[in-house]
């Protein structure tokens, strides 16, 4: 059987120079030549692949040295324009990778060459029958989605006893959290992988990071002030292009989160020698304390130097491990007896019928493919909005795929939303303006909220104005969780934010 030799050589070319070519280009404007020489790459990706795949039917059709030299031409051709491509700015690398799953798609699909083609047979990937779930969707190209700067990512996670203790955290009592969390990112998906894929880092690092930063909890807000699936910090998230617009803080946007943290990933990997670890060191614990840190030992350390490693505080101690655990798991987790559950998740799109707010829409769609309801997932794929508020009709909001049928079916209209509306317009009684007063007394403003049922934290924040610890202090509510009761005066303080 025909096997092209020449397909592992160009999955190394074409992937080393995706990720050679990831970081953010500040340059202006690509010339007028260089676009016109990217589209003419463009057309040669065109007919590269054509000829490939008309290789590939005179292989099947018997003509085996015809069929050699047509597809050798077509992958040599191929990977001489995407060697070029990741020269010129401007020039979409992306294109060549997907034009390159797309051949491993062809070829494996019909059986030619599957043992020898970019290393994903189970001798060159670890133990028969392992990988993620989401990998294993993609077998032809999913080991691409592991490298980091040209390795495999598990080459780089060193199963010291700070992993392996990480790794019995997640596999004991955090295990819920690791699958809960696991179960948001799917669903979530379609908005934060693309960011990453573009940015050339490996999907585990971003489920890893969000995993321990978040748990995949889009409106999650630390007591420092972090905010968002991947925590940014009010000034860092700036930094990397997530402001306010119209109110809404861009920190809650998966899609932005993960573009900015893609981008913070790659400067501090480009500050720390590609070390890992430095880096997500550095995101917990602060970039310039890990430069310092560095800078004062010989070289580029490891994380796991005693210099550095019992220099850092308890918290990046324990973070660095459980993100690095994380990842490994997501990568691996049939070596640890770990089964994700697969998800339906994808870009569904609803139009309301007749006004709606998200906590209607959660028990109007019930339990309807997710045993624990889908408030989290909604509240996640539309961040920008109150859970609270009622959105007009003819608004789109985002849903799981599978719910633009069950919305069809079952919420524009009929019994179920009736009675969503009926429950959303419960009345829960206020106390008395003395009772209120006397409970308000050096409060500051005077002004407070009763806590009606499905209102958080943020919503109220947002609704007033006024920084998550900021209310949290002045109607002393613990983090992370800031436990609310139905009833419950919150007092609003005077506050800037």
């Amino acid at each position: 059987m025909f096997r092209s030799r020449m397909l592992p050589l160009l999955a190394v070319a074409l992937l080393l120079s995706a990720c050679a070519a990831t970081p953010a280009r500040k340059a202006a404007s690509a010339s007028k030549s260089a676009d016109k020489e990217a589209l003419a790459l463009y057309e040669r990706l065109e007919q590269d692949s054509q000829r490939y795949a008309s290789g590939l039917e005179l292989l099947r059709s018997g003509e085996t040295a015809t069929a050699q030299a047509e597809m050798t031409a077509a992958v040599d051709d191929l990977r001489a324009a995407a060697t070029r491509c990741s020269e010129l700015a401007g020039c979409e690398q992306q294109r060549f990778v997907a034009a390159f799953d797309a051949l491993l798609r062809q070829g494996i699909g019909n059986g030619e060459g599957a043992a020898e083609i970019g290393g994903t047979t189970p001798e060159a990937g670890g133990l028969a029958g392992e990988s993620s779930p989401v990998i294993a969707a993609v077998p032809e190209l999913g080991r691409s989605v592991t490298l980091l700067k040209g390795r495999e990512l598990g080459e780089l996670i060193e199963l010291n006893g700070p992993v392996k203790a990480a790794l019995e955290e997640w596999l004991t009592q955090y295990r819920p959290n690791l699958l809960l969390a696991y179960e948001n990112y799917q669903y979530m998906r379609h908005l934060m992988w693309p960011e990453y894929e573009k940015a050339g880092l490996p999907e585990a690092l971003l489920f890893g990071m969000m995993a321990k930063e978040s748990g995949g909890k889009v409106h999650a807000v630390s007591r420092s002030g972090a905010s968002g699936p991947l925590q940014f910090m009010y000034a860092t998230g700036m930094r990397f292009g997530l402001g306010k617009v119209g109110g809404f803080d861009q920190r809650f946007d998966p899609r932005l989160s993960a573009r900015a943290n893609a981008a913070y990933v790659n400067e501090q990997l480009a500050i720390f020698n590609d070390n890992l670890e430095l880096v997500v060191g550095a995101y917990n614990g602060g970039e310039g304390a890990m430069r310092r840190r560095v800078a004062r030992l010989d070289g580029t350390p490891s994380f796991w130097d005693p210099r550095i490693y019992y220099d850092v505080s308890q918290e990046t101690r324990e973070y660095v491990p459980m993100v690095l655990a994380a990842a490994w798991l997501f990568l691996h987790p049939e070596r640890y007896k770990l089964r994700f559950p697969k998800i339906e998740g994808g870009d569904g799109r609803i139009r309301l019928r007749r006004p709606a707010s998200i906590a209607e829409l959660t028990i109007c769609f019930g339990q309807d493919g997710n045993p624990d309801g889908w408030f989290r997932t909604l509240r996640n794929l539309n961040p920008q909005l109150d859970p609270q508020q009622t959105v007009a009709a003819g608004t789109e909001l985002a849903v799981p795929r599978r719910l633009e049928a069950v919305y069809a079916r079952d919420c524009a209209g009929g019994r179920w939303p009736e009675l969503a509306a009926d429950l959303h317009s419960a009345i829960v009684p206020a106390p008395p303006p003395m009772a209120l007063a006397a409970k308000g007394k050096g409060a500051g403003t005077g002004r407070a909220h009763t806590v009606r049922k499905g209102d958080t934290l943020m919503a109220i924040s947002r609704r007033y104005g006024c920084a998550v610890p900021k209310l949290a202090s002045a109607n002393a509510l613990r983090a992370p969780q800031y436990r609310l009761r139905i009833g419950q005066v919150l007092q609003i303080p005077r506050c800037t934010r």
